[in-house]
């Protein structure tokens, strides 16, 4: 006797049958000119019962390397072989992806916007409708980001790792480096968490650029969730073990000037040990910056000039769990 057919996926009056893959496009507003704005969703339900997985990138439009890793992740995939449901929305933030912009035309950060309401400001309502349609069908995500304003951070994910669930899906996941990370007010991972979703947060590169290492994690990465999951089947483990860190500081310009970084991104510092000297047009040394505790590297600023009291570098302190 033949199993009953899996019923097909319904999200904004789109409608997707078992083993297929579908894309579409949800309304979000109209431009000055009347040119319409929507929301790219990706959409692949698979033949089999199993969990609803969402993928997001770009809620802040100029971070790009999260669009790419969701092409390379979905690109191979096929829903006839799938347990469950994936859904993408490879760019969020569309006005900003368009411009070039972390932020929306209003300023606003949509990452500070959630989980937004339907007559509220622009970024409200594309929260709203990325909660509504998106995140309120799933029972786990991932959130893709990358670095902001000239910096670059190292794979690394940003979760709860308090919660036991989370902490097993970071290790899963085995970034670089995960690190404890509390939620933000209005933020996508502290909107899902409150509709009872499991959230990874994952950051690397730089904004405005291809970072070809952090893509392959991020990609590697979001395979390893998806097998844990049962959604596709069981991919290669990953070569190394996340580093657990749940204490983290950037560490800040005593000087203005001409920064010169002398320890790289994923470096292991020791207390005391230069991370960076200033020096001023003439090139005389005026300012050197220490790690003030043992630990990792997580990103740093792109920026050779710096005022006093500039983030440089981000450091990590390393758990022995």
């Amino acid at each position: 006797m033949t199993s009953p057919r899996r019923q097909p996926f319904v999200i904004a009056d789109n409608s997707v049958r078992a083993g297929k893959r579908a894309k579409f496009e949800l309304p979000i507003a109209r431009l000055m000119s009347g040119t319409p704005v929507t929301l790219p969703i990706l959409v692949l339900h698979g033949a089999h019962d199993g969990p609803v997985a969402w993928l997001s990138a770009a809620v802040h439009g100029d971070e790009l390397c999260g669009v790419e890793i969701i092409r390379q992740v979905l690109e191979p995939l096929d829903p006839r072989a799938m347990c469950g449901t994936v859904i993408a929305a490879p760019v969020v933030n569309v006005h900003g992806f368009n411009t070039g912009d972390r932020y929306l035309p209003d300023r606003r950060d949509l990452n500070r916007s959630f989980p937004g309401s339907a007559r509220g400001s622009l970024a409200a309502r594309i929260a709203h409708l990325l909660m509504t349609e998106v995140v309120s069908r799933c029972q786990v995500g991932i959130d893709l980001h990358t670095g902001s304003d000239h910096r670059t951070n190292l794979p690394q994910i940003r979760a709860d790792l308090d919660d036991p669930y989370t902490l097993e899906l970071a290790h899963t996941f085995a970034a670089p480096v995960s690190v404890q990370s509390r939620t933000r007010d209005g933020s996508l991972r502290q909107a899902a968490t409150e509709a009872g979703a499991t959230v990874l947060l994952y950051e690397g590169g730089e904004a405005l650029r291809f970072d070809p290492a952090a893509i392959t994690m991020g990609r590697d990465g979001t395979r390893r969730i998806l097998a844990a999951l049962g959604i596709i089947p069981t991919v290669d483990h990953a070569p190394a073990q996340t580093t657990i860190s749940r204490r983290s500081r950037w560490l800040r310009a005593p000087r203005s000037g001409i920064l010169h970084l002398e320890a790289d991104l994923g470096a292991r510092v020791n207390q005391g040990e230069t991370i960076a000297t200033i020096v001023d047009p003439f090139g005389k040394r005026v300012g050197r910056l220490t790690a003030k505790n043992d630990g990792l590297i997580i990103g740093h600023t792109q920026h050779p000039l710096v005022n006093q009291g500039d983030a440089v570098a981000h450091v990590a302190e390393i758990d022995s769990v």
